[in-house]
C-alpha cells in the first residue's frame, strides 16, 4: 500500500461486525486499530464497579467527578489481540459481559463522557494511519476521514454473532436476551441527543449479511487502496 496514510472510519449498529472487520483491515494495511466502543464500555464498567450505576440509574455527579482520573489504553497481548486497560488494569474480558452491554448506551449518551472520549479519539488520529470503529466516527470523531464505511446486517444475524461471541467467553445467554439488548441499544444509540448513530453523507454503506468475512475484508481493502491511489495522484 502507498506510504500516504489516511484515517478509516467504520460505523454501524451493535454486533454488525464492525470491530472484527476493523481489526482485520488495520492488520492488512498496517494501521493502528482503535476500538472506540471499548472506551465507553470501560467507563461503564467503572461506573458499575463503583456503584455509580444502580437500579438502571446513573448518579451523574459522581461519574463526572471521576472522569478526569480515568485513563484508557490499548495494548496487544502475546497473541497480538488488542486488550483494553483502565488505569493500568486489563479489563478486556469484564467489559464484554451482558451486564456492561445493558448500560453502555446509557453511559455513552452523557454529553461530558462523549466530549472526553471524542477528544481522546481525535488526538489518536492526528498523525493518520488509524482504523477506528464505533457509532459516530464518520460524523463526529473523524468527519474528515478520507474513507468511511457504514456496516449493516440483519438483526437475526447480529443476534447470532453476539450470542456466539458471549458463549465463546463462557457467558451463557438466550437469543431473546441478546435481541432485547440489541434493540434497546439501537434505539438509545440512534435517538440520543449527543452524536447519535447516523450514516455520514459520504459513507459507503455495506450490507455484510450474506458475504463472507474474507470477501468483505478484501472488498473494503481494495476500496481503501483505490482511495489512497486517488489521493496520491492529486498530490
Amino acid at each position: 500500500m502507498s506510504q500516504k496514510q489516511i484515517n478509516i472510519a467504520i460505523d454501524g449498529y451493535s454486533s454488525c461486525g464492525k470491530s472484527t472487520v476493523a481489526k482485520l483491515l488495520a492488520k492488512r494495511v498496517g494501521y493502528i486499530y482503535i476500538d472506540s466502543g471499548a472506551m465507553y464500555r470501560a467507563i461503564t464498567y467503572f461506573a458499575l464497579q463503583r456503584g455509580i450505576i444502580k437500579d438502571k440509574s446513573i448518579y451523574k455527579p459522581s461519574l463526572l467527578k471521576a472522569l478526569p482520573s480515568l485513563h484508557i489504553r490499548f495494548k496487544n497481548n502475546e497473541k497480538g489481540q488488542v486488550q483494553t486497560y483502565l488505569n493500568g488494569e486489563n479489563i478486556e474480558k469484564e467489559i464484554r459481559t451482558m451486564h456492561v452491554s445493558a448500560h453502555v448506551s446509557q453511559v455513552s449518551a452523557i454529553k461530558e463522557v462523549r466530549e472526553k472520549l471524542v477528544a481522546l479519539q481525535q488526538d489518536m488520529g492526528k498523525e493518520k494511519g488509524v482504523v477506528m470503529d464505533g457509532r459516530d466516527i464518520g460524523t463526529t470523531v473523524f468527519p474528515d476521514a478520507e474513507i468511511k464505511f457504514f456496516l449493516v446486517s440483519d438483526l437475526d444475524l447480529r443476534v447470532e454473532r453476539r450470542r456466539a461471541e458471549l458463549q465463546a467467553k463462557g457467558i451463557q445467554v438466550t437469543s431473546k436476551e441478546v435481541e432485547d439488548n440489541l434493540r434497546k441499544r439501537d434505539y438509545i444509540d440512534s435517538n440520543r441527543e449527543e452524536s447519535p448513530l447516523t450514516k455520514a453523507k459520504d459513507a459507503i454503506e455495506i450490507d455484510n449479511s450474506e458475504v463472507s468475512l474474507e470477501v468483505l475484508v478484501e472488498q473494503l481493502h481494495q476500496m481503501i487502496c483505490d482511495k489512497v491511489n486517488e489521493l496520491c495522484v492529486k498530490c
